[in-house]
C-alpha cells in the first residue's frame, strides 16, 4: 500500500474513532488539553498565538479562545483559495462561517505568519516523532513552512498513532499535547 492509501486508512480509521465520543467527552478531554498546554513555557512566553476555530471532532478551542483573547493576541486561520491567512480575533462577534463551516474572524488585516510566536495546530494523527497528518489538503503545511514559531499540534490521545506516513512537504510538529501527555 502505497502513502496515499495508508493516510486514507488512517483518516477513516480515526474518524470512525471519533464518532464513539460525545460532545460532552470532547470537551472534558479538551479542557484537559488545553490547561497541558497553558501550563507549558510555550505559551507563557508566547505574546503572538495562532489558533484554530475547531469543527466537531477536534480539540475544542471555543472556551480556551473566549479565556486568553483579551489577554494574548489571538490569530484564527482563513480559508483563501489554496493558502491559510492568519486574521487577528476581536472577539466572538467579529466571526463568520467560512469554508467548510469554520468560525473565521471577518477582519481583513492578515498577519504575516513570521510575527506569530506560537501556532497550536490540529491534525487528523500525530506520532511519537511529532509527525503530522492533516485531512489533505495541505493548508498547515503550506502555512508551516514559512513560520519560525514554535508548533505545538494537540490532539486526543487515540489520535496518536504509531507511525504517520510522513512526506518531504509535511512539517512536523515541536510538541505533541493530548490529555495524558506532552511529547
Amino acid at each position: 500500500m502505497d502513502k496515499k492509501e495508508i493516510k486514507k486508512t488512517i483518516r477513516k480509521e480515526i474518524a470512525h474513532l471519533k464518532k464513539n465520543h460525545t460532545m460532552e467527552w470532547q470537551e472534558k478531554m479538551s479542557a484537559l488539553i488545553l490547561s497541558k498546554l497553558e501550563e507549558t513555557d510555550q505559551f507563557r512566553n508566547a505574546r503572538s498565538i495562532a489558533i484554530y476555530h475547531a469543527i466537531p471532532g477536534e480539540v475544542q478551542t471555543e472556551s480556551f479562545i473566549n479565556k486568553w483573547h483579551k489577554t494574548k493576541q489571538l490569530y484564527l486561520p482563513v480559508i483563501e483559495n489554496d493558502f491559510l491567512k492568519l486574521q487577528p480575533y476581536h472577539g466572538p462577534d467579529n466571526l463568520k462561517a467560512g469554508v467548510f463551516g469554520i468560525l473565521e474572524p471577518e477582519s481583513n488585516h492578515p498577519v504575516d505568519v513570521s510575527d506569530i510566536s506560537l501556532i497550536i495546530v490540529p491534525g487528523v494523527a500525530f506520532d511519537k516523532n511529532r509527525n503530522r497528518m492533516g485531512r489533505g489538503k495541505g493548508y498547515y503545511d503550506k502555512l508551516l513552512k514559512h513560520s519560525q514559531a514554535c508548533k505545538i499540534g494537540i490532539c486526543y490521545e487515540f489520535q496518536l498513532i504509531d507511525e504517520v506516513p510522513s512526506e518531504s512537504f509535511d512539517v512536523p510538529m515541536d510538541v505533541v499535547i493530548t490529555e495524558s501527555k506532552v511529547i
